[in-house]
């Protein structure tokens, strides 16, 4: 079953060597001052160069859009310098890495933004969720979000720019192609889901409605660097950061047929992946299946046999393998021989250095 992981595929101009992603990861290890990627995060990524596709970390393309301590983002010339160490190392090493474009919108705190008002579709907060700051420690220190205001049509027409241009230095970092961070309860999220947005405007009330913001910033990057270089990710089932839609299958299979009039090269599902939580309905998947004909790439509680099924079952084209590529940099061949896999020490996920970053070994006899 898990062989199905091993064949190749076509992903845009890249002949992938297997259909084994790894994932975006928040690791809050950027370089301070500035939110600069590093030596250290270029080492990490080029140990990790076997997946068939790196995604890396959630990478905001304006100082506005970020929601956490230590995230790196994509919208200075010291932070495009220094994505392409890591571009240079996972090339090195014979990977393709997309970059993956991230605006939180209210998932922050006005400590993380310069002291700014969040933005989002609307005037609502997210209950019951925290973001961590820079309290002077070297540790998280978590605080609540705030309410923020709602954006207004210059706000939008402002961050569909900053996309867009995210997405043309992405491109001079050295990445092979970028991924929308549309899932997860981030800002594009907060406009799909029926419970994040109120608005009253073309951008809210109907599905079409809540889609168009997606729509028109997806337009803006494909017509900036090209179809085939963009993917999506999307999150339909999870109430992560406190965003939920009445009536997800419903959205999200239009999200699909929607963003496959775009022609981008893939799209990438979040499934829930926490204890208990519930499976994605198998229905589901079929429509999106019949709606999208890009590379359909899904992500959770996955294991090599399961992740095989789905490939086989015709669900799925490539599958995302998150936490394990945290503690295991070899995962392709620990899969593909039946290597035990290492697992990941939790307090090290978000800040500090090396340890828990690159200091996992490949496995060995």
């Amino acid at each position: 079953m898990k062989d199905a992981l091993f064949q190749t595929i076509q992903l845009g101009e890249h002949a992938l060597k297997n259909r084994i992603v790894m994932p975006p990861m928040t690791r809050s290890r950027a370089s301070q001052p500035g939110n600069s990627a590093n030596d250290m995060m270029a080492e990490y990524y080029g140990q990790r160069a076997q997946a068939g596709l790196i995604v890396a970390e959630g990478t905001q393309i304006s100082a506005m859009g970020q929601g956490y301590a230590w995230t790196p983002g994509i919208y200075s010339p010291e932070q495009i310098a220094g994505w392409k160490k890591t571009t240079e190392a996972v090339h090195a090493n014979g990977g393709v890495v997309f970059a993956q474009l991230w605006h939180v919108g209210r998932v922050t705190h006005p400590e993380n933004i310069g002291g700014e008002q969040p933005i989002s579709s609307s005037a609502i907060k997210a209950e019951n969720v925290k973001v961590f700051i820079d309290d002077g420690s070297n540790a998280p220190g978590f605080v609540d979000v705030v309410e923020p205001r709602a954006m207004t049509k210059a706000d939008i027409e402002q961050v569909i720019g900053e996309y867009r241009q995210a997405a043309l230095n992405a491109i001079e970092a050295g990445f092979d192609g970028i991924e929308l961070h549309a899932a997860n309860g981030y800002l594009i999220n907060q406009f799909i889901d029926s419970e994040a947005n109120d608005r009253t405007d073309e951008y809210g009330g109907s599905i079409e409605n809540r889609l168009r913001f997606l729509s028109e910033v997806v337009a803006a990057m494909t017509d900036a660097i090209g179809a085939d270089k963009v993917g999506v990710r999307l999150a339909p089932f999870t109430s992560l950061n406190g965003t939920v839609d009445a009536t997800p299958v419903e959205t999200y299979t239009a999200a699909a047929a929607m963003l496959n009039t775009h022609n981008i090269v893939y799209l990438h599902i979040a499934e829930v992946d926490w204890d208990d939580a519930p499976e994605t309905p198998a229905e589901f998947k079929v429509a999106v299946r019949e709606a999208f004909k890009g590379v359909l790439i899904y992500a959770g509680k996955y294991d090599a046999v399961k992740g095989g099924q789905a490939i086989n079952d015709g669900l799925a084209d490539m599958i995302g393998f998150g936490r394990p590529f945290v503690s295991n940099p070899d995962l392709p061949s620990r899969i593909k021989n039946g290597y035990p896999l290492v697992a990941h020490d939790p307090a090290t996920l978000f800040g500090g250095d090396e340890k828990g970053l690159t200091d996992y070994p490949e496995y060995s006899e």
